[in-house]
């Protein structure tokens, strides 16, 4: 089924997230772009993503529906975190707060699935994993399991209210969804189950009213699954899914069910929109770039290449791998790059109270003409990511660098202390791992702290610096 050509806006809340969502949206014929200042945003771009930095906001709800008034025409996508850390009920009720929202937030391709409205981390219940990390999180009321649609549409006898005929409850305001100071083991009142994921979707919405659709009607005909969603009527439709199979038929029946309609997912979902929709550029008045050119500086900028291709290589220059991230799979994978002849610079927390001295580290190793790894050793210090940013923008100063960034917010901090505001993506190394470049001249990768298998720094090292490696084949 074809729903027509269409532009689209994304909304992530934070930057790792939405350069996996620019690459899986971007198509062979329209380019995409990165936004980290707006709105307004650029109009230029068929595929417009507006990193919100909002995970950890206190204002989410109005960052994202003020985001949403310069949607125009545009298709809406907004990407949140497939283990629902961040403010997702803040987001999803500014969502509801103006269209239709189908959340559908598993991602097959990590083991991330959503069955009977429970999250699983590949068959394991999320809440029972260590994957979930504490983050600030919305004060959630009340944990109301959503409703499940039975195959004739009807809502379970145990359900508050039916759909047929019922009154929706309105969406939460911001009065509604307050934000909660990030909490800590040692806090008072803090319990075991402070500390760890949601049971079930519902319980990450709060007390924002929602509908589940369980698998069983995801996979039951575009007609029922599409009936079920546009029954959802003035909730937020709660998806089941295990595949991407699934993802791509919410997608066709929401779409289909109201064209208007908010979709709001992890990386899964925002592919299973690019599969669905055929991108347009939007029309300008203004004499845009032709749509196999990217946005930006007019340096001869390449081709946009097809989401499936492999990224271009930049030309040399110096390389600095940044891992803000305490997933423990991130420093396995910085051992591995310093074993295969990349140079660390670990930092601790003295370190950093000192950045002038840490960034004359930096700026010393990567003078050498050599790759480089930094990395914290020790507690974490406060405001840990913006002093890294300030540390790593003191080290590379105004040359062009290659820099991969693990984990949202340390990319954002970094890009922030460098003056960058937008970027184009060129294309993904790997799953999650996108290859950006600034105006500035800057390379830049980044790739969610949680992704990746072992490797998966080395290869994107030596995707950025082929001269200092091999081959990618031989370092694995």
């Amino acid at each position: 089924m074809s729903v027509g050509s269409a532009s689209v806006l994304a909304l992530a809340d934070d930057l790792s997230g939405a350069a996996e969502t620019a690459a899986v949206l971007m198509s062979h014929a329209g380019s995409a772009l990165i936004a980290l200042s707006g709105p307004p945003y650029p109009a230029q771009a068929p595929v417009l993503v507006a990193d919100l930095d909002s995970r950890h906001h206190p204002q989410t709800f109005d960052l994202v529906r003020e985001a949403l008034r310069h949607a125009g025409r545009r298709r809406v996508f907004v990407k949140i975190d497939s283990l629902l850390r961040g403010n997702i009920a803040a987001t999803v009720a500014a969502c509801l707060d103006t269209a239709p929202v189908v959340l559908a937030p598993s991602l097959p391709s990590a083991g991330r699935t959503v069955t009977g409205g429970v999250p699983y981390v590949r068959g394991v219940l999320l809440r029972e994993t260590r994957t979930w990390r504490v983050t600030p999180t919305l004060a959630t009321g009340t944990f109301a399991q959503p409703a499940p649609i039975t195959p004739t549409g009807a809502i379970a006898q145990s359900a508050p209210a039916t759909v047929e005929g019922a009154v929706a409850e309105p969406a939460p305001s911001t009065a509604d969804c307050p934000v909660t100071e990030p909490p800590s083991a040692t806090a008072a009142g803090t319990s075991a189950a402070d500390l760890t994921g949601p049971a079930t979707v519902a319980d990450a919405l709060g007390a924002v009213p929602s509908v589940l659709v369980p698998l069983s009607i995801v996979r039951a005909g575009h007609r029922i699954l599409t009936t079920a969603i546009t029954e959802a009527r003035g909730r937020v439709a709660v998806c089941d899914a295990e595949t991407d199979g699934d993802l791509d038929a919410i997608v066709a029946a929401a779409l289909d069910a109201d064209p208007s309609t908010h979709l709001i997912g992890a990386g899964g979902l925002a592919a299973a929109l690019g599969r669905t929709l055929s991108l347009d550029p939007p029309p300008s008045p203004h004499d845009d770039p032709p749509p196999d050119q990217f946005p930006g500086p007019p340096s001869n900028p390449p081709p946009d290449p097809p989401p499936d291709a492999p990224a271009s290589r930049p030309s040399a220059s110096p390389l600095l791998v940044v891992v803000g991230t305490a997933e423990p799979g991130a420093a396995e994978q910085a051992a591995l790059l310093v074993r295969h002849g990349v140079t660390p610079i670990p930092l601790t927390a003295a370190d950093l109270n000192e950045p002038e001295a840490a960034a004359r580290r930096v700026r010393d190793v990567l003078a050498r003409h050599v790759p480089a790894v930094l990395t914290m050793v020790g507690p974490a210090p406060p405001a840990l990511t913006a002093t890294l940013g300030g540390v790593v923008a003191r080290a590379i100063g105004d040359r062009p660098a290659g820099l991969v960034l693990t984990g949202g917010e340390t990319a954002r901090r970094v890009l922030d202390a460098l003056g960058v505001t937008e970027l184009t993506p060129l294309g993904q190394i790997h799953h999650g791992a996108v290859l950006s470049q600034t105006p500035q001249g800057h390379h830049v990768v980044t790739r969610p702290g949680s992704f990746g298998e072992r490797d998966s720094l080395l290869r994107i090292a030596a995707h950025l610096a082929p001269h200092h490696f091999t081959s990618a084949e031989r370092l694995t």
